[in-house]
């Protein structure tokens, strides 16, 4: 068995773009992620060893090769939604996981002994690194991947294994270089230099589980989303007449806006039952209910 035969049985559930990465140790990386941490260009919710961060074998001791996959989720453009476009549909993180679970058991059944760890953005590995040594797409000013195909609206999933897949090469290519999402981003998150600072991020404002600062509270207030945001993504120039999702779990049953009088009135528990599914019910309904609180002043500001 060789990655193609993977990817051919990747393609054959809709999973178009795949790529196999080495297993490194990446020290390009790790000055990468010593250099942010120096700059404060971190938010907390990273994986606080950095070999960790570079080295899968940290993680599985006989890991050989990682098999990294992207899942887009583009379905339309919609500004009057409060929810970010990766809220729309299923929860990516069971949706991602149960496919590469399918990817893995199919493999297994071709290899003896075949050991594996799927992880869907909640690995210790940096998923975009993987998705870029790997070939599956390349890097926008913004710090995201970029796929020929899907453009910038894709989750990125990897699969650390103990076989020898044969590692693909990066694509010899980064975006365009055009400055709008450096000049659109309402904190200044983008830097011009292919790094960003995450804590003026709105998106990651909007899951910050701390009080938020007079300053933060403004920079929310700034867009219309409830949790995450597309305005960096929105504006790019790879995200035209990009093709939607092929992915069921993220077309169908979908869901654009929370109602704020429904989460005024729900409890933690009910909250919890009813959209343990979407992607926003992991930070739980105090933080919905606080940006709700905020984009409401902002309405009585205006």
């Amino acid at each position: 068995m060789n990655s193609n035969d993977v990817k051919e049985f990747c393609k054959s559930i809709g999973i178009e773009c795949v790529g196999v990465a080495g297993v490194g140790p990446y020290y390009d990386l790790e000055r990468i992620i010593k250099h942010r941490l120096n700059n404060g260009y971190f938010t907390g919710m990273e994986e606080p060893i950095i070999e960790k961060r570079i080295n899968p074998k940290a993680t599985m001791e006989n890991a050989k090769s990682i098999i990294v996959c992207a899942f887009p989720y583009y379905i339309k453009n919609e500004e009057n939604y409060n929810l970010s476009k990766y809220c729309y549909g299923k929860d990516y993180h069971i949706v991602v996981k149960e496919k590469l679970e399918s990817i893995a058991e199919y493999i297994g059944s071709k290899l003896e002994k075949f050991e594996y760890m799927v992880f869907s953005d909640n690995g210790p590995l940096v998923d975009r690194y993987l998705a870029n040594i790997s070939g599956v797409g390349y890097y926008g000013i913004n710090n995201n991947i970029i796929t020929d195909k899907y453009g910038s609206y894709v989750f990125i999933g990897y699969i650390i294994n103990n076989y020898e897949f044969t590692p693909d090469n990066p694509i010899d290519k980064t975006c365009i270089k055009c400055g709008k999402c450096i000049t659109s981003c309402p904190g200044n998150a983008i830097l011009g230099n292919f790094e960003i600072n995450p804590k003026r991020c709105v998106s990651y404002l909007t899951q910050k589980k701390e009080d938020l600062n007079e300053e933060e509270i403004n920079i929310l207030k700034s867009n219309n989303k409830v949790f995450g945001c597309d305005i960096c993504q929105d504006v790019c120039p790879h995200n035209k007449n990009i093709d939607k999702t092929n992915i069921e779990e993220f077309y169908k049953d979908l869901m654009f806006n929370i109602d704020e009088d429904e989460i005024n009135n729900i409890s933690n528990k009910e909250f919890k039952r009813k959209y343990r599914e979407k992607a926003f019910s992991w930070r739980g309904r105090k933080i919905i209910e606080r940006n709700l609180n905020i984009l409401k002043d902002k309405s009585s500001d205006q």
